[in-house]
């Protein structure tokens, strides 16, 4: 494909997405109410302002909670950093206002505007539904315009090698410097050749890192290598979280690390580094305060009626006078945002939240973007404006970006930019960890057989380790071996399409998947320790249900990516006599949830149905050979 004929696929694909994510969220608000509308997860209902209070950078903060205080909030994905929209409930004409959630208990939920709601009437009720983010889908497109229009220079030659029209160059790869500032003594053999392998790189490398294999400890020390060498970084996840995780490793390592994004989208212990409150509780900034302050005195002062007129151009003069001022506190707030980010040897932000504006000219020497086969291709070009080098870091053999649009999939937007580069590359710029720290052997042996030709290896602290080693643990035969199938065929364990709803669950399965949790908890295991995940968001729903005191972690398999438990149950669902396994079909899901547990893993599923597919039959067939298959009946 052309240079050009491929970014502008990449366009129609982003609009396509715009598209499909506009209509879906529009379809659910057509479809569902009250709690039906609810139990996607996407909304809040019924909601009252419990507080409201001054939030960084002159936002708002408002604390909301259902009307009743007795009632709690039910399941949302709506977290941490979720760009939200507010409106009032019932009101004839409700002003929305959009905002970002900064936090979440089981009773209320904050979120941070721009400005304070008008209510039409003295007790209002409000919703909170999740907003699109059309800001990053414009950040998007302006940077593909810009790469597909570079002819010369920096960008045009990066370009020529992330397309594949040129193959990627590396000088020698040397042993790794062990200085001051640096921990690589601590990395394993295959950490280390793959922080050299990237150091080499003249354009663009990869760091392939399987499940447990500690791909955030070898692209931290990679970055750490880079500053060592003089180089300024960009550290780019497509995640908040999986950015503050970098974030908090550099501080951890002394790094001058600063974070860029909207403070309501980062972890409380890390707000002091972002960017926005470093700027307020800078001392330069008092005077500009100042200045603002006197700026706005003049501004009233030119607009109040007196009764003896003015001095002829009195007026105009104390508006040229504010406009001074102002133009004078904005000069010197940019002057130290300019200071602080240069001043930092390592800036942090997601993929879709580096600011033009805000970033000006600055440029990198080397850009990083972690978790990078999670997220579409138009983002990762992004920070390539501003870098000389590229390294992508992730597992292409877990989950692909979720892509709403059907069309856009099938032109391949869920194709990762790293995920292309290994297919057209291979070992020429890939380089894979092999040494894995989360599993026991057992329940790793068969990931690492199917998804990376039998090449991780447990290291010898977790090869063996069972729940049994943990001294709050009952001894009992459940906590005493590493993993388990249990085979729901022939049983009532049926799947259903959920009433109101595209998705699936299966009550009989889950009534299983709940005694299991019982008999961790019986056994001595905290709830903590325990993750419950299943691929249909219906049957996680039906599952909090059943376990509505448990306290146990309940997600989706999607949800639950780059996440790890002591114990993992999971839920496979599909269960119906034509042996269709729906969406299962995507094996890379399926190694999302049989690499999360640690040290007990607990599979429940139909192999009557399961059996019909290829890479389900082999699952069954590691089980039965490691003596871990029953069934319901046992």
């Amino acid at each position: 494909m052309k240079s050009t004929d491929h970014f502008q696929n990449l366009l129609r694909c982003l609009d396509l997405e715009g598209e499909a994510e506009a209509n879906d969220v529009v379809k659910q608000s057509r479809q569902l109410s009250g709690e039906s509308a609810e139990r996607t997860g996407r909304c809040l209902l019924g909601l009252a302002i419990r507080e409201e209070a001054a939030g960084f950078g002159g936002r708002v903060l408002l604390t909301l909670g259902k009307r009743d205080r007795r009632v709690e909030l039910p399941w949302t994905k709506l977290n941490s950093g979720s760009p939200v929209v507010l409106s009032e409930e019932h009101a004839a004409e409700s002003v929305a206002c959009r905002g970002v959630i900064t936090g979440r208990d089981r009773e209320t939920i904050t979120v941070a505007l721009s400005q304070s709601p008008e209510p039409s009437s003295d007790r209002p009720t409000f919703r909170l539904d999740w907003s699109s983010d059309e800001i990053s889908r414009e950040r998007q497109r302006a940077a593909l315009k810009q790469v597909a229009a570079a002819d010369h220079g920096r960008l045009a030659a990066l370009k020529r090698k992330l397309l594949g029209e040129e193959s990627p160059e590396f000088v020698a790869d040397g042993p790794l410097p062990n200085g001051r500032g640096t921990d690589a003594w601590r990395l394993d053999e295959s950490q280390r050749a793959a922080v050299a392998h990237a150091m080499a790189a003249k354009e663009v490398a990869v760091i392939h890192g399987p499940p447990g294999t500690g791909k955030t400890t070898a692209v931290v020390e990679l970055i750490r290598q880079a500053v060592q060498r003089g180089e300024r970084v960009l550290a780019c996840a497509p995640s908040n979280l999986a950015v503050d995780n970098l974030l908090e490793r550099f501080l951890a390592a002394g790094e001058r690390a600063i974070r860029v994004g909207h403070p309501a989208r980062v972890l409380p212990e890390l707000r002091e580094h972002t960017l926005d409150l470093q700027v307020a509780a800078h001392p330069d900034l008092k005077l500009a305060r100042e200045w603002k302050k006197q700026a706005w005195a003049l501004r009233r002062q030119a607009s109040k009626f007196t009764r003896t007129a003015p001095e002829k151009g009195a007026r105009r003069e104390q508006r040229d006078e504010a406009n001074r001022l102002l133009a004078d506190a904005r000069k010197m707030e940019e002057r130290l945002v300019a200071h602080l980010l240069e001043s930092a040897t390592v800036v942090c932000a997601t993929l879709t939240g580096l600011d033009d504006e805000l970033l000006g000219k600055l440029q990198f020497d080397l850009a990083v973007i972690d978790e990078a086969a999670q997220t579409t291709e138009p983002a990762c070009w992004i920070p390539l404006l501003r870098a000389k080098r590229l390294v992508l870091a992730g597992d292409h053999c877990q989950l692909p970006p979720t892509i709403l649009s059907s069309t856009a999939k099938q032109l391949g937007f869920d194709v990762s930019l790293m995920e292309r580069l290994v297919a057209r590359w291979g070992d020429v710029i890939s380089r894979q960890l092999t040494t894995q720290y989360r599993m026991h052997e057992q329940i790793m042996r068969f990931s690492s057989d199917e998804f990376y030709d039998s090449s991780l290896i447990a290291a010898d602290c977790v090869r063996e380790h069972v729940l049994a080693d943990l001294p709050h643990v009952v001894p009992c035969p459940l906590v005493q071996s590493a993993m388990q199938f249990i085979d729901t065929a022939g049983s009532d364990c049926v799947e259903q399409a959920e009433a109101d709803g595209s998705s699936r669950n299966n009550p009989g399965e889950a009534d299983i998947v709940a005694r299991q949790a019982q008999q961790l908890l019986a056994a001595g295991v905290t709830p903590s320790e325990i993750a419950i995940i299943t691929p249909y968001a219906a049957q996680a729903r039906l599952l909090r249900t059943l376990l509505d005191n448990a306290a146990i972690e309940i997600d989706t398999v999607d949800g639950f990516q780059g996440r790890e438990k002591e114990a993992v149950v999971i839920s496979l669902v599909r269960s119906n006599t034509t042996g269709e396994v729906g969406f299962l079909a995507d094996t890379r899901r399926t190694n999302v949830a049989l690499t999360r547990a640690r040290r007990k893993l607990i599979v429940i599923g139909d192999s009557s149905t399961l059996a019909n597919h290829d890479f389900y039959r082999r699952l069954l067939d590691h089980f039965e050979r490691e003596g871990a298959y029953g069934t319901v009946w046992d």
